[in-house]
């Protein structure tokens, strides 16, 4: 995508949805001996959750499965919005853009399977982890490099944020880093 058309996209963003699954983790899912769930979250994606809300954005998540520990993450990362077990996610975008009173062309999501391309049709923006299939990643408006719970939502902030001239004041003010 052009960098003037990005950057339009970009300024418009209020909000900075994901996907859980295959995307803040790498979609394994460990079953443990009582039926709970383990998943492994990349600190890198944490960290770029706070820096888009030092930016202003609220974040939030929207999962086809529940599990507490997303609920937890979620909850350690004061994310605005937690929607999980949803099984049609494309009106699920509806209701939450009504709920914040915004656009859906005002919310960036990245998602990783076919069950996200009703979200991706919608949004402002959308992005597709490097590990996601084919069909997913030519839909997305962005298609990044790194793979899902590998830092690609740090990836995809990172891209939103310097879009808006935001990122070196963020990272100033919200970690004392001057960046180079």
């Amino acid at each position: 995508m052009k960098g003037d058309l990005l950057a339009e996209r970009c300024k418009a963003i209020k909000l900075l949805l994901t996907d859980v699954d295959g995307v803040l983790t790498d979609g394994t899912i460990l079953v443990l001996p009582d039926g709970g769930e383990a998943k492994a979250f990349h600190v890198r994606d944490g960290l770029a959750i706070v820096l888009a809300q030092a930016a202003g954005l609220k974040t939030g998540l929207l999962s086809g499965r529940s599990a507490a520990s997303v609920a937890h993450r979620a909850a350690d990362l004061k994310m605005a919005v937690v929607r999980q077990g949803v099984r049609f996610k494309g009106p699920a975008l509806v209701e939450i853009c009504a709920e914040l009173g915004i656009e859906p062309r005002e919310v960036a999501y990245v998602g990783d399977d076919v069950n996200d391309l009703p979200v991706f049709a919608q949004v402002g923006l959308s992005a597709a982890p490097a590990d996601a299939p084919l069909e997913v990643r030519n839909e997305a408006v962005m298609s990044l490099s790194a793979a899902g719970g590998r830092g690609c939502v740090r990836e995809f902030v990172e891209a939103i944020l310097r879009a808006r001239g935001q990122w070196d004041e963020v990272l100033r003010t919200t970690l004392g880093v001057e960046p180079s």
